[in-house]
């Protein structure tokens, strides 16, 4: 310390001008004050360093939100708790006796003596099975009000969707979706006041490319068709098919009384109605709209269970009965190979569930000795050459009817596969319907619905790509399926490939469907996805009927004009460059730069994109499944590096 002062001292003196230093006693005494000075702040403990304020939040504060998802007053409630709350009704109830008792049985005292009673012994009745029960801990440890987060979720779908969610936040169909399709069902006014409501610069916003020199076009005209039927595939009734159809919904999915609409609407319309899987019911037939047969893997109306294995079986002679008994109606057949919402997925119908009119429709015995299945796949063919082949026969059996395939695109170089062979074969489907992965459905698992299956834009344009590429687009037409509810919706899918558009939900709503997500419970509010004659009896085929075709003339109507918009005269003429989308913030592409087009022929003289060519000079047309699921596997090996070009 002494020499950390002498230090100081002279630091001190030196510091000071030469004047000062040679002053006299007086200043000496100065300086010696000043030094004092100096020798109590080294003496003097510093103040501490200024410390960070602490912003931790209060340990009881987070415990109250973290982690909790029932209010401060339940997580206190106990079973402790509730005896004491149901001690303390009981006493009140005995109190308001003995009042009744001193003072007579007036009216004061009988009528809440009556109610705190009742209102006792439920509590008691309920908490006691609340503890009791042994599939629910929170009603074990909650008692009573442990029921208020399983009422709540009850009703939380209806809650969300009438008063907290958006017009564009519903899902799978936002409001304003719903909106558009009830007003033009309805018939009335479906005109929007004030702009659009959208965020034109957010990502994957939409829009078409309209002209300086617009067209006019006939919602009713030859514009608004396509002929579907190839003469040199062996077709004799070619089928003149609307620009927007109904998708397939199978008659036990949804109700008479919505098939029967459906069909009327459809025949009113002139535009066809698509089965499902689920058979020819007399709904259909009674309807009288054109009727697109699809036939899946457990041949409904077409096949029989085979008694050694159980599995359900073709059978050309039921397959022409069911023609012969719809006198005309059916247009054309659909071999399903499968479906958007659950692809690569089979089904049970349970034998308690197959009614005298179920097994009609599917030609199955009655009463049903056992369950009825659909496998995944089918029996009838189990490579690329045994479906076009199989595809050849229906046509055959059914007087020269176009023939097609539905599925939802899942490995694109099977498509490849299938697609070669009909250029080996020079036949093949005369229609292709693509399902999107984000179709729907009464019943699927989630893991199929949400994950499994190309989505309609990717597979759409394998497809496409794939027919262009062989050349065989000018003979196969392209339908297609997912979420299309208005005229930009019909037009943007005829702009990445598809010559026609179907629809299922968005039809749904035009008889009246609320999104209530309850198609597989068997309780839907509007008698649409239900077989309770309670609940169909609140939808009037004859006037839904008009709602079906309304909404279709008017859907129709909104693509044609905006066809006519773009300066076109008609949906052939409709290009994925006329459709531009915002992939991001500062960069705009046309559909066909985000999904690039092939130039036709290429992959028969090898000028295909690579990958795309690479993966079809891989598979053999006409190989078996085996051979197609081992080409596969290489190209996924070889080639895990390159994207795929669709």
């Amino acid at each position: 310390m002494q020499s950390q002062w002498n230090i100081n001292q002279r630091s001190s003196v030196l510091l000071l001008p030469l004047s000062l230093q040679a002053s006299s006693s007086s200043s000496i005494i100065h300086h010696q004050w000043k030094d004092d000075i100096c020798r109590r702040q080294l003496t003097t403990t510093p103040p501490p360093p200024p410390t960070e304020p602490d912003n931790r939040p209060d340990t009881a504060m987070v415990s109250s939100f973290v982690g909790h998802n029932f209010p401060d007053f339940i997580e206190h409630w106990s079973r402790d708790a509730f005896y004491k709350v149901g001690y303390g009704l009981g006493a009140s109830t005995g109190g308001l006796a003995m009042l009744c008792v001193v003072f007579g049985p007036t009216t004061t005292f009988v009528i809440p003596t009556a109610i705190l009673g009742l209102t006792t012994a439920a509590y008691w009745k309920r908490g006691k099975d609340d503890m009791a029960q042994t599939s629910h801990a929170i009603r074990r440890n909650y008692p009573v009000l442990g029921n208020v987060r399983y009422m709540l979720e009850t009703v939380r779908p209806e809650i969300r969707q009438y008063l907290v969610e958006s017009d564009v936040d519903g899902k799978p169909y936002e409001r304003n979706r719903r909106s558009i399709i009830y007003q033009r069902a309805k018939n009335v006014d479906d005109t929007m006041a004030f702009g659009t409501r959208r965020d034109v610069y957010a990502t994957n916003y939409e829009w078409a490319c309209h002209s300086m020199w617009p067209k006019s076009i006939a919602a009713e005209s030859d514009a608004t068709r396509c002929t579907i039927g190839t003469a040199s595939f062996g077709t004799t009734q070619p089928y003149s098919a609307s620009v927007l159809n109904i998708s397939a919904m199978s008659y036990g999915a949804i109700s008479d009384n919505a098939i029967l609409a459906l069909s009327r609407g459809a025949k009113l319309g002139g535009f066809y109605h698509n089965t499902g899987e689920g058979g020819v019911s007399k709904s259909h037939k009674e309807g009288g709209g054109d009727i697109v047969w699809n036939v899946g893997t457990g041949y409904f109306g077409c096949g029989i269970t085979d008694p050694a294995t159980g599995r359900r079986v073709f059978d050309a002679d039921i397959f022409q009965e069911t023609i012969r008994e719809a006198m005309g109606q059916i247009k054309m057949v659909e071999i399903k190979l499968s479906q958007g919402a659950k692809p690569g997925h089979g089904g049970i119908l349970p034998k308690a569930k197959i009614t005298p009119a179920i097994a009609e429709a599917r030609k199955l015995e009655y009463p049903a000795k056992g369950d009825c299945h659909s496998p995944p796949g089918h029996s009838a063919f189990d490579s690329p050459e045994a479906l076009v082949k199989f595809i050849i026969q229906l046509r055959e059996l059914s007087g020269g009817l176009p023939v097609g395939i539905k599925m939802c695109v899942g490995e694109p170089s099977e498509v490849a596969a299938l697609v070669k062979t009909m250029v080996l074969l020079q036949n093949g489907p005369d229609f292709i319907s693509v399902d999107g992965g984000e179709g729907g459905t009464g019943a699927a698992p989630p893991e199929y619905s949400d994950s499994i299956g190309l989505p309609l834009e990717e597979g759409l344009a394998v497809v496409r790509n794939l027919l262009v590429g062989a050349d065989m687009k000018d003979k196969v037409k392209l339908n297609c399926s997912g979420r299309v509810t208005n005229g930009f919706s019909v037009v943007r899918m005829v702009a990445l490939g598809a010559d026609i558009t179907c629809a299922a939900r968005a039809f749904m709503m035009s008889l009246g469907c609320i999104q209530a997500l309850k198609c597989n419970t068997n309780r839907c509010p509007t008698g649409i996805a239900t077989q309770d004659k309670e609940l169909q009896y609140g939808l009037d085929p004859l006037e839904k009927t008009n709602r079906v075709y309304h909404y279709h003339r008017k859907t129709v109507l909104s693509a044609s004009e905006i066809v006519g918009t773009i300066g076109r005269e008609s949906f052939d003429e409709i290009s994925s460059g006329d459709i531009m989308r915002r992939v991001r913030q500062g960069k705009v592409q046309t559909l066909s730069e985000y999904l690039p087009e092939v130039e036709t022929g290429c992959l028969l003289n090898g000028s295909g994109p690579e990958r795309l060519q690479e993966v079809w000079d891989s598979v053999d047309g006409g190989a078996d499944s085996t051979a197609v699921v081992g080409a596969v596997m290489d190209i996924r090996r070889t080639s895990t590096t390159k994207r795929w070009i669709y």
